[in-house]
């Protein structure tokens, strides 16, 4: 009996020391990670498109072409990029295929951007990454300087180290989300053997064009000859884009709607349930993780891609199963908080904005207390508009970019949507979330139905609402 407590005694410290030792080492290197991306952010910045992708061509041919050495699926879109991509990833990684997987922008930390079996790339490989591409965007830029062209961008240069990451893995395949319209994106210079177009709408028209057939045609660039496309609904005048480009690249086009679509649907607890039709199969019962009738379309969407990507047959239902009930999507209709609820959602346009209004009348039907910041070149008044018939009231706060609308400014445009008694400023987050539970709290009238508070509008303002509720980095990139 005492020799088992000494044993208990001798081992604690050892552990203690261990536990220190890691993570004084996890500092060291988050601040070599840090390091790295402050020096990547000096670039051009990843929402400026150059209509050139020669300098990601030029970089990974000096490489050896890293991205030729896995698969490929290609997603574009407006809106439900990173939910379906992480469909798409989770359903393949079910199938024992390794995974990669690439998104933007990250919600905490830039290691989110690459994951490898559905973890953010670790500390040690994305800093193996970098000083696995430098000297070839080193080299690039020299070139690209002669002949007074940029530096490579912020953008290009993720995406090259992605491609890095995932070859030395290895992936077997990736699952590549376009960071902005898709022709001249730094991902398109891979030849995907699925490509899918998630709903495109109106968003980033100062740099993909001022109308849907512009943003359309950027965004058709991904088609590449002999894929298999993958369509959400879109609107009459881009589905008529999308035919004609999988028609002239000689691809396989399925759209959402008879053969592809959701049979059936209803709100089940941490979710919902579904019944999806696919030119393969029927699959019943299929439990979704993630909320809202836009969520069930992804999935779709992602599952018919999967399909394609095995050469068109049914999946296991076992596989459909476990991969969609296991798979997450932070900040989207994310509950952070309980007591009052207090849930993130990344809509940033009118599209995104209308799809999280309907999921908020399904799920929560209390009273409905936004918290909104939105960066300044984005449509306010028609993202206001989307949510004004669906939240009693707003409160409005600042961001810490550049980039963001300040909060007075917003409210001047809140008030004129909402009305001048539904609108507060405060421009401290923290602040800004607690008057929007008391608000929530106070005039909920309905004692078995739970208010709610939804914070709203940016990517940035949910990544620091996550670290504010203490919730972990997304993928382990804690």
């Amino acid at each position: 009996m005492n020799h088992n407590n000494a044993g208990g005694r001798d081992a604690s410290p050892q552990k203690s020391g261990d536990a220190t030792q890691e993570l004084a080492e996890n500092i060291a290197l988050d601040f070599e990670v840090e390091g790295i991306y402050r020096q990547i952010l000096t670039r051009a910045p990843e929402h400026k498109v150059q209509p050139s992708l020669q300098r990601v061509e030029d970089c990974l041919d000096y490489m050896g072409n890293p991205q030729r050495a896995y698969r490929t699926v290609h997603i574009t879109g407006t809106n439900g990029k990173t939910s379906t991509a992480r469909m798409v990833e989770s359903l393949l990684r079910e199938k024992g295929l390794k995974t990669g997987r690439f998104t933007s922008p990250h919600l905490e930390s830039v290691r989110e951007r690459m994951s490898i079996n559905g973890q953010a790339i670790s500390r040690e490989d994305f800093i193996q990454a970098w000083h696995d591409v430098e000297p070839f965007v080193e080299l690039v830029d020299r070139e690209s300087a002669r002949n007074d062209g940029p530096r490579m961008s912020f953008f290009e240069v993720f995406v090259v180290m992605a491609y890095q990451a995932f070859a030395q893995a290895p992936v077997d395949v990736a699952v590549m989300e376009v960071g902005m319209g898709g022709r001249w994106d730094a991902t398109n210079v891979i030849d995907a053997d699925v490509a899918i177009l998630t709903p495109i709408a109106m968003d980033h028209e100062r740099w993909l064009g001022s109308s849907l057939e512009s943003i359309a045609g950027e965004k058709v660039g991904i088609i590449k000859p002999n894929c298999t496309v993958v369509s959400a609904t879109q609107h009459d005048s881009v589905a008529h884009i999308i035919a004609d480009s999988a028609r002239e690249n000689h691809a396989h086009l399925i759209t959402y709607g008879d053969e592809l679509r959701v049979l059936h649907r209803e709100t089940a607890v941490g979710g919902q349930m579904l019944s999806i039709n696919t030119p393969a199969a029927r699959y019943e019962d299929i439990p979704l993780s993630l909320r809202g009738e836009y969520q069930a379309e992804n999935a779709t969407l992602a599952l018919a891609a999967v399909e394609a990507f095995f050469g068109g047959g049914a999946l296991d239902g076992s596989v459909v199963e476990h991969a969609l009930m296991a798979v997450s999507s932070p900040g989207r209709l994310e509950v952070v908080r309980s007591s009052p609820t207090v849930i993130i959602d990344a809509a940033h346009n009118p599209h995104a904005a209308a799809s999280t209004a309907q999921a908020l009348e399904e799920y929560y039907p209390g009273n409905r207390v936004g918290v909104i910041a939105m960066m300044a070149d984005k449509d306010v008044e028609g993202t206001l508009g989307q949510l004004e018939p669906v939240l009693d009231h707003v409160v409005i706060t600042d961001m810490d970019t550049d980039r963001a609308m300040d909060a007075e400014d917003l409210a001047e445009i809140a008030r004129d949507v909402f009305g001048e008694d539904r609108v507060k400023v405060e421009r401290q987050l923290l602040t800004a979330i607690d008057t929007a539970a008391s608000i929530a709290e106070s005039e909920n009238t309905e004692a078995l139905v739970a208010p709610v508070v939804v914070v709203i509008g940016s990517i940035q303002l949910i990544g620091a609402t996550r670290a504010l509720m203490g919730k972990k980095a997304p993928d382990g990139a804690e």
